[in-house]
């Protein structure tokens, strides 16, 4: 791992902010970061905005990952790690794995989607050309309360009705 514990626990508490920014506004409380290894500067940040956006693809890793290639003026995050709070489904670990991000680190585990050891692991697979370190699990269990508890207030709401 390129960063100390006590670091990854920062990262990640930054990435459950941008969760939590998403919550607030409707979203699945997703939230992603990405840093420069070289510097660990946050670069980029991203939350999910499907709903917002009633777009599929506006997944929390993308919007981060498209704002990092922005400020780096490159599609490679060569020296980037990226902290988020639920593992990457498959659009996002390809996504991740095409930017040649360096390192994953990632919160609960999601048994429906998740392509980083839940499903199948992308991140791993050889014959791709490209594989992140990957470190999961920091965090689950706060990162999966925001889940749990989201979807909780949304049946509330639906059983109301």
């Amino acid at each position: 791992m390129i960063f100390s514990e006590n670091e990854i626990n920062k990262y990640m508490d930054l990435a459950l902010d941008e969760a939590k920014l998403a919550g607030d506004r409707g979203e699945v409380p997703i939230g992603c970061i990405i840093v420069d290894n070289l510097t660990g500067e946050v670069i980029a940040r991203g939350s999910n905005e499907r709903e917002e956006t009633q777009n599929a693809i506006k997944h929390a890793e993308i919007i981060a990952i498209e704002a990092a290639c922005a400020k780096v003026g490159s599609w490679r995050l060569e020296h980037t790690s990226l902290f988020v709070t639920l593992e990457p489904c498959p659009m996002c670990a390809g996504a991740i794995i095409n930017s040649r991000i360096e390192e994953v680190i990632f919160g609960a585990d999601d048994p429906k989607a998740g392509s980083v050891g839940s499903i199948n692991n992308l991140l791993t697979e050889t014959r791709y050309n490209h594989q992140p370190e990957v470190l999961s699990n920091v965090k689950a269990e706060e990162a999966g309360d925001l889940l749990r508890n989201f979807f909780r207030e949304i049946r509330l709401k639906r059983s109301k009705k």
